[in-house]
């Protein structure tokens, strides 16, 4: 039998490998300091946001924006509902814009990546310099928009948002890093079973490599969702602008500029979607890795 002694021993006995891992206690308290005080900074700006969004005239001159406010008000969500049509077309560009360029971007990007990762590709270490080469030097906003305009005649249409920024050099060697990670015995025994070059692709790399697809699509949806300099650069007709330019520009009774309140009213119709586009694919991402382990 064994005693309580040994199996108090035995409790006790750490592994030298699980001593080097473990977290003191202060370092630990640190850690949390530090994440409490970085989702602080990054949840109070929203915080604020909406309180300005829902501070009456009154209060704004008298204290300002503040977070506490002494007069509450909708009108500026009010102001919104009134040009619904407006915010409703606008909010229609903005799904087109993101779902179109995410959907064909990330099919281009990651189509790219795997031809670039494949040893067989002749022309490998040419193409990937032309994909490596504008991360480092590119020809500025001026020449895109040259090529953009002048050339490729894009200027306001609703293309100008989709199709000039669809496949980024920093994302395709993201996806190609990942699809390197996919062991060659697995696409070998495909290709023995008769799978082609797009059935490899399709069938075997992206189930593989959801988690990095669900990562780059959550990071291109939040940033064409808010894109605002490239809309205000390519557009000047107000039906074809997107949600968060159309917000800034709404116009008032008056012919005034839109007052803080109202442009802070739609950044928060603005945030909501985003917000929830984000949690959905990190959700997409959790399973995406879990679908991963377990057939690994």
């Amino acid at each position: 039998m064994v005693t309580d002694t040994a199996k108090r021993k035995a409790q006790d006995f750490v592994p030298d490998s699980q001593k080097m891992n473990r977290v003191r206690p202060a370092t630990n308290a640190l850690f949390v300091a530090m994440f409490v005080v970085l989702a602080a900074m990054a949840i109070i700006p929203v915080i604020f946001v909406f309180i300005v969004s829902i501070s009456s005239e009154t209060s704004i001159r008298e204290v300002g924006y503040s977070f506490f406010p002494i007069e509450l008000s909708n009108t500026a969500y009010m102001f919104l509902w009134n040009e619904r049509g407006t915010i409703l077309n606008a909010l229609g560009i903005s799904v087109l814009v993101t779902g179109v360029g995410t959907v064909l971007g990330l099919f281009l990007t990651t189509t790219m990546g795997y031809v670039l990762s494949r040893p067989v590709f002749k022309l490998k270490g040419f193409y990937t310099w032309v994909v490596f080469i504008p991360m480092i030097f590119n020809g500025g906003m001026l020449a895109s928009y040259v090529i953009n305009t002048n050339l490729l005649r894009l200027s306001d249409t609703v293309w100008s948002l989709i199709l000039p920024r669809l496949a980024t050099a920093v994302g395709v060697f993201y996806l190609r890093q990942y699809i390197l990670e996919v062991p060659d015995d697995i696409l070998d025994a495909a290709r023995i079973d008769g799978c082609r070059d797009f059935g490899l692709f399709w069938k075997i790399v992206c189930p593989v490599i959801k988690p990095a697809l669900a990562s780059w699509a959550s990071l291109t949806l939040i940033a064409r969702w808010n894109d605002f300099f490239w809309p205000l650069l390519f557009l000047n007709k107000t039906p074809k602008f997107t949600l968060m330019v159309s917000v800034s520009m709404l116009p008032l009774s008056d012919g005034l500029a839109t007052p803080w309140q109202v442009i802070l009213a739609g950044t928060t119709l603005v945030i909501v979607p985003s917000v929830l586009l984000y949690l959905a694919m990190q959700t997409f991402q959790k399973a995406g890795a879990l679908e991963g382990a377990i057939k690994g």
